[in-house]
């Protein structure tokens, strides 16, 4: 069994994708970043503006972090509500994909196609350009909060 490789002195797993962006080893279509958490568009997106939203720590779960999480979710939430005209922007917590707590954003449309819950089956293509399109919006709505 290989060994997870931590540095101590920033909380960050060598091995993990998400600690590789925050040390941005990885670029990332990157809408908000704070002292303790990062949010970023996800590379496989269930609509338009689904991002993530993680700690900059390595932490496995959601439920091990102890900053505190809801006030850069809720702020991203309403941030994907105002660039992208809805109401409806749900959250979902997995974590088998990548072993980083993170949570999934996703701001839902009556077209969507995705029925009553998100179906992890549907993702959708963009552009580079449509990507950075959506990161300068939401970027944007949040110094509109």
């Amino acid at each position: 069994m290989e060994q997870k490789k931590t540095d101590q002195n920033s909380n960050l797993d060598h091995n993990c994708i998400f600690c590789k962006i925050v040390k941005q080893e990885i670029p990332c279509y990157k809408i908000h970043e704070n002292e303790k958490f990062l949010t970023f568009l996800d590379i496989t997106p269930r609509n338009k503006g689904h991002c993530l939203v993680i700690p900059k720590k390595h932490y496995r779960w959601v439920w091990d972090i102890k900053e505190e999480y809801s006030q850069t979710t809720n702020l991203i939430a309403n941030a994907l509500k105002k660039a992208f005209d809805t109401n409806w922007v749900v959250s979902q917590v997995m974590g088998d994909q990548v072993p980083h707590a993170h949570i999934h954003l996703i701001p839902r449309f009556q077209s969507d196609n995705h029925g009553a819950c998100i179906n992890p089956e549907i993702s959708k293509e963009f552009t580079k350009e449509q990507m950075q399109e959506f990161t300068e919006l939401i970027s944007n709505s949040i110094k509109l909060l």
